[in-house]
């Protein structure tokens, strides 16, 4: 099954308005970033859970599957875009990622990458409005012209996300690839729903627990 719903998603309606494509991206973006909750505990590797239209459904997504959903709502409204991937070190976390996690390196951390103006231009609409206002920093902004990866870590902007490995983009979601990286790298973070060893599971074990709760934590340390 492919990645992409067959439909236009949601965000994409009332976003037509936009006279050139990078306006209408840009409104894309905002809508991906802020109308869909970012929650990297609820992480779900299978093919449904890794799809554009889960975010759809739930109302929140991590970085992976939230970047799917741009891209797809950016080709729905007619512009080029695919997905784009990275490991990265000072991802946005809690305590209990870190430990569970056990490394400060996030591997195959997703954005989305926009055909506008003659070139492709990075777009990461993960981390929403709200998450960045709990944690005290800035959101980062896409204006349709310049790269949006960088997402900065206190509020003068002194930290960033650090991007250690450029996978590349893809025009579709290599989950086979991301899927036996993750449970190589982490291991422990997923279960299976099987009963066999962890190293097969595809769901976090962090399921049970509350990120907006933690992030409450990580905010007051």
């Amino acid at each position: 099954g492919s990645s992409w719903p067959s439909v236009p998603p949601a965000p994409v309606h009332g976003c037509h308005g936009g006279a050139t494509d990078r306006e209408r991206a840009v409104a894309l973006y905002l809508a991906v970033r802020d109308g869909f909750r970012y929650d990297p505990y609820r992480i779900d590797l299978s093919p449904e859970g890794m799809a554009a239209s889960s975010v759809l459904a739930h109302g929140h997504g991590w970085c992976v599957p939230k970047a799917a959903l741009l891209t797809a709502a950016c080709r729905a409204a007619g512009i080029p875009a695919r997905m784009g991937f990275a490991d990265v070190r000072n991802h946005l976390s809690t305590e209990r990622m870190r430990e569970t996690m056990k490394t400060d390196l996030f591997i195959w951390h997703g954005y989305t990458d926009i055909w506008l103006d003659g070139q492709w231009r990075k777009a990461t609409p993960a981390f929403n409005i709200e998450l960045c206002d709990r944690f005290g920093l800035l959101p980062l902004t896409f204006d349709g012209e310049n790269d949006s990866i960088y997402h900065p870590f206190d509020k003068s902007g002194a930290r960033h996300m650090e991007y250690v490995h450029q996978r590349g983009a893809f025009d579709n979601m290599p989950l086979a690839q991301i899927v036996a990286d993750f449970q190589a790298v982490y291991g422990g973070w997923l279960d299976s729903s099987d009963g066999g060893s962890a190293r097969s599971g595809t769901t976090s074990v962090l399921h049970g627990a509350s990120f907006a709760d933690d992030v409450e934590q990580e905010a007051a340390r």
